[in-house]
């Protein structure tokens, strides 16, 4: 992950967060690259963009965005001098098209994802959106599309948050149908789903 400079004098904890952030242990699926982060939110700020790979042929399974702000005023609404804003999305089996608990599973995947990290995020809120496009006339003989977007925010409580991004890319590999990997273990190559 390519990294802006930031001055530890401006921001001790801020330059903290950063190597908390390098320090993540991601799947090997990941491809992480740092982007231009907003600018109007919060003094500090980095956004990362995350897709995750299927290595056998190179396709993306789920992509999604991990933006870190930090403001040294503690924003009421924050709760916190941090916020963390995500949003994920991935394409779904077709089968999942009517299932009317998808909202629910998807929201269960980022807490789950959270909770496995030891994450109790303060002010945790988000959208869970699924799409489903249905083909017809000529098109009939195509399967529905499935999109799912999770978009949620929450606030750590101090500048360790690499278990938090490590916990968001692994909600990310879940939408994209990665199996979960227990700790310490190394994913091998292998189809989706």
């Amino acid at each position: 992950m390519a990294t802006r400079e930031f001055s530890e004098a401006q921001s001790p904890d801020f330059a903290r967060a950063l190597r908390s952030l390098h320090e993540a242990r991601l799947r090997p699926e990941v491809r992480l690259t740092e982007v231009p982060a907003p600018t109007r939110l919060a003094p500090h700020a980095v956004a990362m963009t995350a897709d995750i790979v299927d290595p056998s042929d190179d396709e993306d399974l789920a992509t999604g965005r991990f933006v870190l702000l930090h403001d040294p005023d503690e924003p009421d609404p924050w709760g916190s001098a941090w916020r963390v804003v995500t949003f994920a999305r991935a394409e779904l089996e077709p089968e999942v098209a009517g299932d009317p608990m998808l909202g629910a599973v998807g929201w269960s995947w980022l807490t789950d994802a959270l909770e496995s990290h030891a994450i109790e995020p303060v002010n945790l809120a988000g959208t869970v959106t699924h799409v489903v496009s249905e083909s017809f006339g000529d098109l009939d003989d195509r399967e529905p599309d499935v999109e799912m977007e999770i978009r949620a925010s929450w606030s750590p409580l101090d500048a360790a948050v690499g278990a938090h991004l490590e916990a968001w890319v692994d909600m990310l590999g879940t939408v994209g149908g990665l199996p979960p990997l227990p700790s310490g273990v190394v994913a091998l190559p292998g189809r989706r789903r």
